[in-house]
């Protein structure tokens, strides 16, 4: 068949993956839809999105409208005459009359395996679950939350120490493989999207900071998942004295005789803290404003145990 007329969608690092295999494939592009440039940093200077790079690089022209529901962006997309918008992660809701250009509608790579973590953090919201099987779909795109049918999907196992940071990375060259695999029979309409089953549909909200403080009253095992599913973003936290300490790495321990949240060891093989059930022993910790280190670098000028976080 002759090259499909793309339109790609996205804005993190996990969108780089589809876009990159896209233009590997020969099959670039015309138009790249990325959120608009936002304020990062201790500086707030304004930064582009990782897709934003990637597309400039390649050549590609670049679309960053803050909204798909005005008549001037909706004619501007219109007019690229797009067979498919492939959509990554992008982060505007696509309007129905924007679904309804594409003859072949809208793809999108979805982190999860649908209709099971629907929404904005799949990735989490799989390790906070403690979900031993995640995967990547191909989803035919309607209006509603990650509601269509899908095409295809993969499995991938959850490793037991997998930080959300590794899995996206894994997650994102598995969807990227996916979409090539797959794409061509998508837009020539030879493979059937199946109906997502409504009764196993669960959903993963957009996390906030807040989500991320621990709380020594629940379980070891919860608060390990927590560790690993808000590494790198936006890292669990907690309070030692006046100040957030972010936590990096962690594994469950034996329980200690102590209340919940209370130091019981501190040293090269970790701080241990005590929990609701068992104990977590922290590896890897960070000051506001300083590197992340190890637990033995952390308490080695700090007298820690005893202490009730």
């Amino acid at each position: 068949m002759t090259k499909p007329n793309i339109i790609f969608a996205g804005t993190p690092e996990f969108a780089v993956a589809s876009l990159k295999a896209l233009v590997e494939a020969g099959k670039p592009p015309c138009a790249v839809l990325t959120q608009p440039d936002r304020p990062a940093g201790r500086g707030k200077r304004l930064m582009e999105s990782p897709v934003k790079t990637f597309a400039l690089r390649q050549g590609i022209e670049v679309l960053q409208p803050t909204t798909l529901r005005d008549d001037e962006t909706v004619a501007q997309l219109t007019s690229l005459q797009p067979d498919i918008v492939i959509v990554a992660a992008y982060g505007l809701i696509l309007p129905q009359n924007v679904l309804d250009i594409p003859h072949a509608g809208c793809l999108n790579v979805h982190a999860s395996l649908l209709p099971r973590w629907r929404g904005a953090a799949p990735i989490q919201a799989a390790i906070l679950a403690g979900d031993e099987q995640t995967g990547v779909c191909l989803m035919s795109m309607q209006a509603g939350l990650d509601c269509g049918p899908v095409y295809a999907s993969e499995s991938v196992s959850i490793s037991e120490h997998e930080t959300a940071g590794e899995l996206h990375d894994r997650l994102a060259s598995s969807g990227a493989a996916l979409l090539i695999q797959h794409l061509d029979d998508i837009v020539a309409a030879r493979l059937t999207a199946m109906p997502q089953e409504e009764a196993l549909a669960s959903y993963a909200a957009k996390i906030k900071s807040a989500d991320a403080a621990i709380d020594w009253q629940q379980s070891a095992a919860v608060l390990e998942r927590m560790v690993r599913a808000y590494n790198p973003v936006p890292g669990a936290w907690f309070m030692l004295e006046d100040k957030r300490i972010k936590c990096w790495r962690a594994k469950r321990a034996a329980g200690a005789d102590a209340p919940a949240g209370t130091i019981v060891a501190a040293g090269q093989n970790g701080i241990l803290v005590a929990c609701g059930d068992g104990a977590l022993c922290i590896e890897s910790l960070q000051r506001p404003g300083k590197r992340a280190v190890t637990a033995g670098e952390f308490s080695s000028n700090t007298d820690l145990v005893g202490l009730i976080l």
